[in-house]
């Protein structure tokens, strides 16, 4: 059995977020949220919220131990940009594109 939790469109660029997703893929979920809590990037907070989340779906929904379970995957994808504009010299306009990410955490029983 797994469960699973998905937060779309958060402002967070996806390379980022998948570099932290990447160190906790395959351990336990309390070693993992564990991890999670000491990394200093904003990722890696948004990335626990969303591990709590399919933590609290596993014991309401389908009744698994919390105990047994594995970060199987967690899957980063892009979402919509923001198109923003930064003036610069001559009358001239350079692009700033503000990526958003897909985060979805998918938990399994060992």
């Amino acid at each position: 059995m797994e469960s699973r939790a998905t937060l779309k469109a958060v402002r967070l660029s996806p390379r980022k977020a998948r570099l932290v997703a990447a160190n906790v893929v395959g351990m336990d979920v309390s070693k993992a949220l564990d991890i999670l809590r000491f990394t200093p990037q904003k990722a890696a907070g948004v990335i626990r919220s969303v591990m709590y989340s399919a933590l609290s779906n596993s014991t309401s929904n389908t009744s698994i131990d919390p105990d047994t379970l594995v970060v199987r995957r967690i899957i980063v994808n892009e979402g919509p940009s923001w198109k923003r504009f930064l003036p610069r010299a001559q009358g001239r306009a350079s692009s700033i594109r503000k990526r958003t990410s897909h985060i979805t955490v998918i938990l399994a029983e060992d």
